[in-house]
C-alpha cells in the first residue's frame, strides 16, 4: 500500500469497527470504561457548579454551616472525581493490553504460517516493528485515545451546557473563539497524519536495518565496514529524527494557538462580565456566574487541546493497525487442505515431472522426475544453483510446485495436514540455528514429551554425548542466541542430535559436513552413519567423497537430472558426476 492509500485510510470506519470487535471478549471492561468515563465528565462539571452555588449563597449570605456543608460536599465530588479518573485509566489500559495481547497471538501464529516466500521477501526488522511497536500503538488506541477523546468531548459538552445555562450571552462570546480553535485543530489532524505515517515508516526501518547489522557484524568488522555502515546509520537516523521533528513543529505551532485563543477567552468574559457591569447592579448577581465560567472555560479549552493531542495518538494506533491487520489479511499460507494423518510413513518418495520456480518467469526445477525407496540413502549433487537445495524446500512443502507431483508413500504430499507431513521429515542444515536457549532444549525443541534421559541416551548413541558432557553445565549450557557459544561443527553436531531424537521417517542432510573442522568432521559422519540407518535418507552434498556410500546419486546441473546412478556406475560412465569427482580429488590433491 502506497503511503497516500495508508493516509486516506488511517481513518477508515472499517478499520476501526475492526479494531473494536477485538473488544467483544472483555465488553464488561469495556462498559466499566465507558461508565467511568461518564462518571468522571459529571463529577467534573459538578465542581464549577459548586463553586457559583458557594459565592451566590452561603458567602453572600455569610452563612458558615452551609459553607461548610457546601465545601464538603465539593471535597466529596474531588475525592470521587480522583477515583473515577484512577479507574478510568486502569480498567482503559487493561482493555488496550487485553485487546493486543489477543491480536499479537493472531499476528504471531499468522506468520508462522506463511509461506517462505513472504521471508524472502519480508524485512525481518519491519515484521518485529509490526508485532512490538506497533502492536503497543494500537492498546494506546483504548488507553490514550477513544476513550480519553469521549470523555473530554462530554466534558466540554456539560461545559457548554451548562455555560448557556448560566449566563447565554458570555457563552456566546466564549463560543465565538471555537471556530478557531476547531479550524487550527483540523489543519494540526491533517499534517499529523502525514508526518506519523512517515514516522512509523522511519522506525521501521531504523529496525531493520539494526536489528540486519548486528546479526551481521562479524561481516562488516571482518571488511572493514564500520565507517560505511556508520554512516547509513546516521542517514537513517537523520532521517527518523526528521519524521519525528515534524511532528514537534506541528505541535508547537497549533498548542501555542490554543493557548491563545484560551487567553482571549478569558479576557473577553472579564471585559463583558465585569468591565461592563462595573456600575450595574447585576454584577454582584453574577459574580458567581463569572468565577465559575473560568474553571468551565478550562473544561472547555483544555478538553479541546487535548484531543487534539490524544487524536495524535489514535492517529498514530490506527497507522498501526492498519498494517498490523495488513499482515493479517496477507495470503501468503500454504494450504493446509489435506486430511491424511499417518503415524508411520515408511519413505517412499517420487518426484514425478515436478517443475517450481521461485520468481513466476524465472523456472529453477524444469520437470525433474526420481523415485527414493523406503530405507535407500540418496546423495544429490551438483553445482551451486543447480536446484539441489529447492527440492528439500518441496519435499517439506515450504513452497508450492508449479506443477508435477510430489509423493510420500504412494500419497500426494497435498494429501497430508501439514503437521503430520513435517512430523515424519527431520533435516539437518548447513547453517544451524540454535535459540539462546539450553542444548537440551534446543535438541527437544521443549517437547515435553521428549526427557532429559532420552536426549542423553540418543547422543550416547550417535556418540556426542562426550563432547555435551564436556560443557559448562552440559545439557542445560546455554549456547546463547543462534549458538554462538558452540563452534560451527558443534552446531552441527546438536543439529544431528536434534534430528535423531525426533526419529522421523525420513532424514534430509543438507551440506551437513562442510566448513567444519577434522574432528567434527569425523563425529558427523558417525552420527551420520547412525542416523541413516534403517531410513530414507537424503544427503545433499558438495564434497562428493562423504557419499560413496549412497544406495543412489541423483546429479543435477541447472534444474535438470542429468545422471542417476551408484557412485562406482556413475564413476564408469564417464559423464558428468565422474568430473565433478576428478575435478574436486585433483583439487583436494594439491591442497
Amino acid at each position: 500500500m502506497s503511503k497516500n492509500e495508508e493516509i486516506g485510510k488511517a481513518f477508515d470506519f472499517g478499520l476501526f469497527k475492526r479494531v473494536f470487535a477485538h473488544t467483544k471478549p472483555y465488553r464488561s471492561i469495556f462498559w466499566v470504561v465507558a461508565l467511568v468515563a461518564i462518571l468522571s465528565a459529571a463529577f467534573a462539571i459538578l465542581t464549577p457548579i459548586l463553586v457559583k452555588y458557594i459565592i451566590d449563597e452561603p458567602l453572600t449570605n455569610r452563612d458558615s454551616e452551609q459553607l461548610l456543608l457546601v465545601v464538603l460536599i465539593m471535597l466529596g465530588v474531588l475525592v470521587a472525581q480522583v477515583v473515577s479518573q484512577l479507574l478510568f485509566n486502569y480498567y482503559a489500559n487493561l482493555l488496550g493490553e487485553s485487546v493486543i495481547k489477543d491480536i499479537r497471538v493472531q499476528l504471531f501464529k499468522r506468520i508462522m504460517g506463511f509461506k517462505m516466500t513472504y521471508f524472502d521477501n519480508s524485512s525481518i526488522g519491519v515484521l518485529v516493528t509490526r508485532a512490538v511497536a506497533d502492536m503497543q500503538r494500537i492498546g494506546e488506541i483504548f488507553s490514550q485515545g477513544f476513550f480519553v477523546i469521549v470523555a473530554d468531548v462530554l466534558k466540554m459538552l456539560c461545559a457548554a451546557g451548562v455555560m448557556l445555562y448560566m449566563n447565554w450571552r458570555m457563552a456566546l462570546i466564549v463560543f465565538a473563539i471555537l471556530p478557531v480553535i476547531l479550524v487550527a485543530t483540523r489543519l494540526f489532524q491533517q499534517a499529523m497524519k502525514v508526518a506519523f505515517i512517515d514516522v512509523r515508516a522511519q522506525v521501521a526501518n531504523l529496525n531493520s536495518f539494526v536489528q540486519e547489522r548486528i546479526a551481521g557484524m562479524k561481516i562488516v568488522q571482518l571488511f572493514n565496514r564500520e565507517q560505511i555502515e556508520k554512516e547509513k546509520f546516521r542517514k537513517i537516523n537523520e532521517k527518523h529524527q526528521n519524521a519525528w521533528l515534524r511532528t514537534v513543529w506541528y505541535n508547537s505551532i497549533f498548542f501555542p494557538i490554543a493557548e491563545i485563543s484560551n487567553s482571549v477567552g478569558v479576557g473577553l468574559v472579564v471585559y463583558f462580565g465585569i468591565i461592563q457591569n462595573i456600575d450595574s447592579a447585576s454584577l454582584d448577581s453574577n459574580k458567581g456566574s463569572i468565577i465559575a465560567f473560568f474553571f468551565l472555560m478550562d473544561l472547555l479549552f483544555r478538553p479541546l487541546r487535548q484531543i487534539a493531542d490524544k487524536f495524535n495518538t489514535l492517529q498514530m494506533g490506527m497507522v498501526a493497525a492498519n498494517r498490523v491487520f495488513g499482515i493479517l489479511d496477507t495470503d501468503s499460507k500454504i494450504p493446509d487442505t489435506g486430511q491424511l494423518e499417518r503415524k508411520d510413513v515408511k519413505g517412499d518418495i517420487t518426484f514425478t515431472d515436478v517443475r517450481f520456480g521461485y520468481l513466476e518467469d524465472e523456472e529453477v526445477l524444469h520437470g525433474i522426475s526420481f523415485k527414493v525407496d523406503a530405507g535407500e540413502t540418496v546423495a544429490i549433487v551438483g553445482a551451486t544453483g543447480a536446484g539441489k537445495s529447492t527440492i528439500i524446500n518441496l519435499l517439506n512443502r515450504f513452497y508450492e510446485i508449479n506443477s508435477g507431483t510430489i509423493m510420500i508413500d504412494g500419497h500426494d504430499i497435498k494429501e497430508y495436514t501439514l503437521r503430520s507431513l513435517r512430523s515424519h521429515i527431520a533435516i539437518v542444515l548447513q547453517d544451524v540455528f540454535l535459540f539462546a536457549d539450553s542444548i537440551a532444549n534446543n535438541i527437544s525443541l521443549r517437547d515435553k514429551s521428549v526427557s532429559l534421559e532420552q536426549i542423553e541416551s540418543a547422543a550416547k548413541q550417535i556418540g556426542v554425548h562426550e563432547f555435551i558432557s564436556s560443557l559448562p553445565e552440559g545439557y542445560l549450557y546455554n549456547v546463547k542466541e543462534r549458538g554462538t557459544m558452540l563452534s560451527s561443527g558443534q552446531r552441527q553436531l546438536i543439529a544431528f542430535l536434534r534430528a535423531y531424537v525426533s526419529n522421523p521417517s525420513i532424514l534430509i542432510l543438507d551440506e551437513a559436513t562442510s566448513s567444519v573442522d577434522t574432528y567434527s568432521e569425523q563425529l558427523i559422519q558417525q552420527a551420520t552413519d547412525k542416523i541413516t540407518e534403517g531410513r530414507t535418507s537424503i544427503i545433499i552434498a558438495h564434497r562428493l567423497a562423504t557419499i560413496k556410500k549412497a544406495d543412489k546419486i541423483i546429479v543435477m546441473d541447472a534444474g535438470n537430472i542429468v545422471e542417476i546412478g551408484n557412485h562406482q556406475e556413475l564413476l564408469k560412465k564417464g559423464g558428468y558426476y565422474s568430473d565433478l569427482y576428478e575435478a574436486q580429488f585433483m583439487a583436494e590433491e594439491v591442497v
